[in-house]
């Protein structure tokens, strides 16, 4: 980068027309987040002076390009920031805001997500579930990774549990495949405590954690509940069974950070230099929805309900593979659940029935067929009786 005087900022045009500056957003798309903060950082253009943006949409923990030594722009936005290119900042002078939470405080203006506020809510959500046992699955040496762990346990600690922690190393996994890493995984969640609550360190954890469990034959979310951080819907709902989530404030963290940035190149001083933003709140998915049930055969029919329902199971089907009297079965769901195995097999088609009608734009004969009726007509009769409203009704009522 070129070296200059840290005061060096917007210019006025022999018109008399300010000078629009020359921006660098070095963000990766990949994963959902980068994409929701340059979403913030777009609404705030819109809403305020524009500038001349230049778009690297460069990977996470990768070494930056050799034209950045000679870069002569007005001002950065990175999440990229590597300690390399850190130091390559803070010796141009350039006003740049870091969005990188991999290394911990880089000496240049950051906005991160609030990690300990996400472990808690985290922490939270599976409490809520009467969970009493507690794991924490993250990436080694991360900071982001560490201070949402730091934040699930204090949290958890205040209500008198502990978390089991297993950890492995990022950059190993994206080189060789997770699946090197799997064998440990797997016989870490063989050794837990169950019924068990665990936080993922982020969606793509999560995935590894809900993987590892089927490898280990260990049901999800009856045996191991599973959260993990970023709300990537891709992710989220290729995981079987479907993901929860924590969701960050992905948009507002670009829009503050460019809003900093913004502050930075007119020589004002921001109010904070190191700002952190709380998440939303919970996309709560199948791999959360959970009740502790001390009964083996109950369990194992969920479990059986969970992965078959929208196939048009019949619970005739459920007793062929659990050795139980059909009175006993509905007895003892009566008693832990609160229905009839009839009517949980009802519950999840009907879950799954309006997470198609609200995010996809399927006509209902295929809404109907993935979610186990033979007929389209039948399923809107017994989405009414369900829910209240017809299939039509719930869709165009959604925001």
């Amino acid at each position: 980068m070129v070296d200059r005087k840290p005061d060096t900022k917007f210019h006025t045009n022999p018109g008399g027309k300010q000078h629009r500056p020359h921006v660098l957003l070095i963000v990766e798309t990949a994963m959902s987040f980068g994409r929701g903060v340059l979403e913030g950082i777009s609404q705030y253009l819109v809403e305020n002076p524009p500038w001349s943006v230049q778009l690297d949409l460069r990977e996470l923990m990768v070494t930056p390009p050799a034209w950045l030594k000679s870069w002569d722009g007005d001002g950065i936005i990175t999440r990229s920031t590597t300690p390399e290119m850190a130091a390559l900042i803070s010796k141009s002078g350039i006003p740049t805001v870091n969005l990188t939470d991999i290394y911990g405080d880089p000496g240049i203006p950051s906005i991160w997500n609030d990690h300990d506020a996400i472990g808690q809510l985290a922490a939270e959500h599976l409490l809520q579930r009467g969970l009493q046992y507690f794991g924490f699955c993250g990436f080694t040496n991360h900071h982001w990774s560490e201070a949402r762990h730091r934040g699930f346990k204090n949290h958890l600690r205040q209500h008198d549990a502990d978390v089991l922690f297993h950890s492995s190393d990022w950059a190993q996994a994206r080189r060789t495949g997770w699946e090197t890493q799997q064998a440990k995984i797997v016989q870490w969640l063989l050794d837990l405590p169950k019924p068990i609550g665990v936080l993922a360190c982020n969606d793509f954890r999560g995935q590894h954690v809900l993987e590892a469990c089927r490898v280990a034959q260990i049901s999800v979310p009856d045996q191991v509940a599973v959260i993990g951080v970023d709300n990537d819907q891709v992710i989220c709902d290729f995981c079987q069974p479907s993901l929860s989530s924590v969701i960050p404030a992905a948009d507002r963290i670009g829009f503050e950070a460019a809003r900093m940035l913004d502050q930075l190149m007119r020589n004002e001083e921001p109010i904070e230099r190191h700002v952190k933003i709380a998440p939303i709140g919970i996309a709560a998915r199948q791999s959360t929805d959970v009740m502790t049930i001390d009964d083996a055969e109950v369990v194992a029919a969920l479990k059986i309900i969970r992965e078959r329902a929208c196939d048009g199971l019949a619970v005739a089907e459920i007793l062929e593979t659990i050795p139980i009297a059909r009175s006993s079965l509905e007895r003892r769901f009566k008693k832990f659940i609160g229905r009839s195995p009839q009517a949980e097999i009802r519950n999840v088609q009907m879950k799954r029935a309006q997470q198609l009608l609200r995010e996809t734009k399927l006509p209902l004969f295929q809404v109907a067929s993935l979610t186990g009726f033979k007929h389209s007509e039948y399923f809107s009769v017994v989405f009414k009786r369900e829910t209240g409203q017809t299939p039509g009704q719930y869709r165009c009522r959604l925001p």
